[in-house]
Parts: C-alpha cells; sequence; structure tokens
C-alpha cells in the first residue's frame, strides 16, 4: 500500500508540487563543488506524500543532480549521520532515480501543480543568478495565486525573481532564509579547519542582507532553530532544519 493509499486526501485530485533542487556547481570562495542539500528535498518529500500529494523534482538545468557533501548521512564528517529520512530516500532506487535525472524547471507546467518548492544547499549561491527560467516560474506561481515556496539557501530565487509589473517578488514580504548568525557560525567552522583564509566569507553574498535590501521584512528564529513563515501564498523556510516544518506551513496553505 502507498503513501498516497494510506492517506486518500482527494484521490481524484490530489494536490502536485514542483520541487527544485540546484544543479552542481564550483563555489567561487572555495573552489569546492556544490549542489543541493539532502534533508532540503527529503523532507519535504516525506511530509508532502504522507499527506497524499504528488511531487515530482527538477532542477533549473535539469540532468543529473549532487547534494553537498556533508548533508549526506554517509559523509566521513558524521554531519548529517542522524538524517535517517536522507539516508532510506538515498537508498530506495525509485526516489534515488530522482535526482539522476531530473528534468528543467522550463518544463514544469505551472498549471499542473499547486505549489512550487525551491530547495537550498550552497549551489543556490553560486547558480540562481543565471536561472532565469527559475525566476520566471517562482514568480508565475505566485502571481497566479499557488504555493510559491523557498527554503534554505533556495531563498536566493528571491533576490531575483521579479513580479510582471518588474517589482522584486519579495518586497514588503515577510521572508526568512539562512540567517547571518547561521552564516557566521559557517565561516568560523571553515575558518577553524583551516580550509579558507580567515576573514574571506563562505559564501559570496548573504540572503539576509539581501532580502533586506530589496525591501523585505526578514525574520528569524535563532541559530539552527526550526523556523518557516507564510506570507499570503509565500513560504520560506531558514534553513537546513526547517524542511518538514517548511512543507507542513505549505500543506496547511493548500489543504489535503
Amino acid at each position: 500500500m502507498s503513501l498516497r493509499d494510506a492517506n486518500p486526501s482527494n484521490p481524484a485530485r490530489p494536490k502536485r508540487v514542483a520541487l527544485v533542487i540546484a544543479n552542481p556547481a564550483t563555489s567561487t570562495t572555495t573552489g569546492w563543488p556544490v549542489g543541493f542539500w539532502w534533508s532540503e528535498l527529503t523532507h519535504p518529500y516525506a511530509e508532502f506524500r504522507e499527506a497524499g500529494y504528488e511531487v515530482e523534482v527538477f532542477s533549473p538545468a535539469g540532468g543529473a543532480c549532487e547534494a553537498d557533501a556533508m548533508s549526506d548521512p554517509r559523509d566521513a564528517s558524521g554531519y548529517s549521520a542522524t538524517d535517517l529520512v536522507s539516508m532510506g530516500f538515498i537508498h530506495t532506487p525509485a526516489l534515488a532515480a530522482l535526482v539522476a535525472d531530473t528534468p528543467p524547471v522550463a518544463a514544469i507546467d505551472v498549471d499542473r501543480f499547486d505549489a512550487i518548492v525551491v530547495a537550498g544547499g550552497q549551489a543556490p549561491m553560486f547558480s540562481f543568478e543565471d536561472a532565469t527560467d527559475l525566476h520566471a516560474k517562482f514568480a508565475a506561481f505566485y502571481e497566479a495565486g499557488k504555493v510559491a515556496c523557498a527554503l534554505c539557501h533556495g531563498t536566493a530565487v528571491l533576490r531575483y525573481a521579479r513580479l510582471s509589473s518588474g517589482e522584486p517578488l519579495v518586497r514588503g514580504k515577510t521572508v526568512t532564509g539562512f540567517a547571518n548568525v547561521e552564516e557566521d557560525f559557517a565561516d568560523e567552522a571553515v575558518w577553524g579547519m583551516g580550509a579558507m583564509p580567515r576573514g574571506r566569507h563562505l559564501m559570496p553574498w548573504r540572503v539576509e542582507d539581501a532580502l533586506r535590501e530589496l525591501g523585505a521584512n526578514y525574520v528569524q528564529a535563532g541559530l539552527w532553530r526550526s523556523f518557516a513563515v507564510r506570507d499570503g501564498n509565500l513560504v520560506t523556510g531558514q534553513q537546513n532544519f526547517s524542511g518538514a516544518e517548511t512543507a507542513r506551513l505549505v500543506i496547511e496553505t493548500l489543504g489535503r
């Protein structure tokens, strides 16, 4: 019995979510390969499926995607070793295949979906500026009155998304995203490893600063606290520990 069968919210028309993960990129600050963050895909995916939703995984350019190493429960760092949700996803062939060959964001038919959810990881900070199809689709969902959601560094999309009027989508909205205090923590960790000269930042720019500069009311719940906020049909999550809470807020908005 599938999760959808166990949770028949509306068998005739289940809610549908387009879940976007970042394509692989190279950090311009460290030279490291960067990608999406596993828990920001897997935890929302699990919540949506439990609610009976259909979920399709996309990426800006399409093709195979790679996760940030420290988000993998199998990574030697042990940072995500307790993330059993991601471990289960990775070891389920049908689910792992969703990451191995993603359709491009340009293929998303807005009319078919009820929400777009953009996951984070490090790659969005280096690659989303050029992801113009993603900017347009995100704004299209929002202007159609559908849920437009971004999580952690996935909120980088809000720096670029514009309404049809040309106004920044985020202007005047209450939002969250990866906080400056969390960027400071990450910088200190990398400096402590000797992997980057002290004073150089891990990220080329900061979500909190950029969103404030665009006229958003940026809020956060503190260092590594799970947090999500909704402003109308715009939903945002603070960081990688906020995936499930962000998905639940989307479900609360859409219903079952």
